[in-house]
């Protein structure tokens, strides 16, 4: 044990020895950062410019529907070309895009039709960053280096998450909105150089879960044998399956199930919402550490079906307790759940996958998460008029009813 606990730090920072790795790892923290950069700027550029907050939601839906639409055709491309040329072009492309708008806002040009554009070509390019942004990794670490690396990518994904928003609110306050594009596209910019450092190893070959994958000309021929693979083991759908169900928690209830605890439960308001918010983030960074830490290949299986229990728990917590340390303690330990497990979770998948089909598994993944988010979004929204046990009841429910199917599949315990 105690030599266990000894190796667990160099075990963690093993990957960042090698430099390509680092390279990635950048590259991948600046676009998430330019992601929360945009979030901010196109909402507050679009109400300085109309003071709508409808405007506002069309134009964030310009931006995320075409995202998901796309995600699928991303990484269909991502198997078929290089993640690496199509993370740099996408990066590139969405500073030439960021850089635009920012002109145009500086010089009194910006109008919200341009604004609905550039959020539409804005989201479909991303499209093709995020399903190679993953599927990237296994050609850049070693299988066994595959854990640790996806702790660290995931770090630092969680803090540019939180930190972009964050700086992209200072640089509007201490500038004016259209700075924040431009500081945008130089985000994009320096991934672009970034990625287009990080040198690949040859496609390895890997263990196919389910049969030889046949080339297909046809990009909806290929979206759909990415979409049948996903769909033929169940080892795989079990994943998916819990990743859905755990993007169907974040959406409604660590959004309106926070404001509504925060406000009508607690009694703390906007800082309760923000400690709530803010446990669940460093939660999950702590979380991913130690699963990078620990490292080794762990019963998978079993760690969706537990953590598909433990949030479960977690959600009858938050719908019964109105001690504000306690649901508190709670979110911080469902955050960690979700942290640790993620990083052994997108590692096997990486692992067991072959490489020419690895993109479109993890945008099939992707696009279920964007589907579920409104839906997650609509029901929360309706039962939190009734009562916050009722919120959180369902939630609990369907999470209960995963994680028995997980333990219910021989095929999915036995996953390593």
């Amino acid at each position: 044990m105690a030599t266990t606990l000894t190796g667990a730090g160099p075990r963690l920072w093993a990957p960042a020895r090698h430099r390509s790795f680092r390279l990635l790892w950048t590259g991948q923290a600046l676009s998430l950062l330019g992601d929360g950069f945009s979030v901010i700027a196109f909402s507050w550029i679009t109400l300085g410019l109309t003071g709508s907050t409808l405007t506002l939601g069309y134009v964030l839906a310009f931006q995320a529907v075409p995202r998901a639409l796309f995600t699928l055709v991303g990484g269909s491309l991502s198997d078929s070309w290089s993640p690496r040329v199509l993370m740099v072009a996408s990066s590139w492309t969405r500073a030439v895009l960021m850089a635009a708008v920012g002109l145009a806002g500086l010089s009194g040009h910006l109008t919200v039709w341009m604004l609905c554009a550039a959020a539409a070509a804005f989201g479909t390019v991303d499209a093709f960053f995020q399903p190679a942004r993953v599927s990237i990794l296994p050609s850049v670490v070693d299988d066994e280096l595959l854990t640790p690396a996806n702790a660290l990518m995931g770090v630092g994904a969680r803090t540019a998450a939180v930190v972009g928003p964050a700086v992209g609110g200072l640089v509007i306050a201490l500038t004016r909105a259209p700075v924040a594009f431009l500081v945008d596209a130089v985000c994009f910019a320096l991934c672009g150089l970034c990625v287009a450092r990080v040198r690949t190893r040859p496609p390895a070959a890997r263990k196919a879960l389910a049969g030889p994958v046949k080339e297909q000309t046809s990009l909806v021929a290929r979206i759909r044998e990415g979409v049948t693979y996903t769909a033929r083991d169940p080892r795989l759908r079990t994943v998916v399956a819990l990743d859905t169900a755990v993007n169907f928690c974040y959406a409604g209830p660590f959004t309106v199930g926070f404001a509504t605890l925060a406000d009508q439960v607690l009694r703390g308001g906007s800082a309760t919402l923000g400690v709530l918010n803010g446990s669940l983030a460093g939660g999950a960074v702590l979380g991913t550490l130690v699963g990078g830490a620990v490292g080794g290949r762990p019963r998978v299986g079993l760690l969706v079906a537990a953590l598909a229990g433990w949030l479960g728990a977690g959600m009858a917590v938050l719908g019964l307790v109105h001690s504000t340390p306690v649901v508190v303690a709670t979110v911080l330990a469902m955050g960690f759940a979700i942290g640790f497990q993620g990083v052994f979770g997108l590692s096997w998948i990486q692992r067991n996958i072959p490489q020419d089909v690895l993109s479109r598994v993890v945008s099939v993944d992707m696009v279920l998460g964007y589907a579920v988010a409104p839906l997650s979004l609509i029901l929360c929204g309706a039962l939190a008029g009734k009562d916050a046990f009722a919120l959180f009841g369902v939630v609990a429910l369907v999470l209960g009813v995963t994680g028995l199917a997980v333990l219910g599949s021989r095929a999915v315990r036995g996953m390593r």
